[in-house]
């Protein structure tokens, strides 16, 4: 029988621990949540008044979004070429309902156009409202506009990702934002947000 050689063992076992080990770090910052900004309309201010077209080309405002208490209103990128805000999207159809329950409706706002808003929606099934902002002149009346994108760029007046809870009066009474793009809150963070309402 011949003698076995401990040592390629010894040295694919040390190659593969360092892999995961490097690897670790990254995978743990991949999961927790940017670093959160103050961006947009102060909490206690009346936010811009919503002027906007569903997914249909409907001309939409606070009121027709609004449920008893007022409206948590997400502000993303495009459902159209962002996977993070696809995801994003997607993930809140579950809260639509116990938002529903603590008074509040759900619509999300971006700049695509109503027949991207619709295809995506039919889609995945989406039944909350997806808001066109024409021009992005609610994401600029909000101040959200991200600067990084070129002019005359595809990605030219999208917003930076974020959640302003409102009341039927249009005061913001609670928002949430995270610096960067690929990190959006969490369901049970927006319930918590809603929660924390007074």
């Amino acid at each position: 029988m011949p003698e076995l050689n401990p040592e390629p063992i010894v040295r694919n076992a040390l190659v593969a621990f360092a892999i995961l080990a490097l690897a670790a770090p990254v995978a743990a910052s991949a999961q927790m949540p940017g670093k959160p900004i103050d961006i947009g309309p102060a909490v206690g201010a009346v936010a811009p008044a919503l002027v906007a077209k569903d997914a249909a080309g409907k001309p939409r405002d606070l009121a027709s979004v609004s449920g008893k208490k007022g409206v948590v209103l997400v502000f993303f990128r495009s459902a159209r070429w962002c996977p993070f805000c696809q995801h994003q999207l997607i993930d809140l159809k579950a809260v639509q309902a116990p938002l529903a329950e603590r008074g509040y409706g759900l619509a999300a706002i971006s700049y695509d156009a109503p027949d991207a808003l619709a295809t995506f929606a039919e889609k995945q099934g989406v039944a909350y409202p997806l808001l066109s902002d024409d021009g992005s002149k609610m994401i600029d009346a909000y101040k959200l506009r991200d600067p990084q994108y070129a002019p005359h760029s595809f990605a030219d007046g999208v917003p930076k990702p974020s959640i302003f809870v409102l009341d039927r009066a249009g005061v913001v009474k609670a928002k949430l934002a995270y610096d960067g793009y690929k990190v959006r809150p969490e369901n049970i963070s927006i319930l918590a947000l809603v929660d924390g309402v007074k």
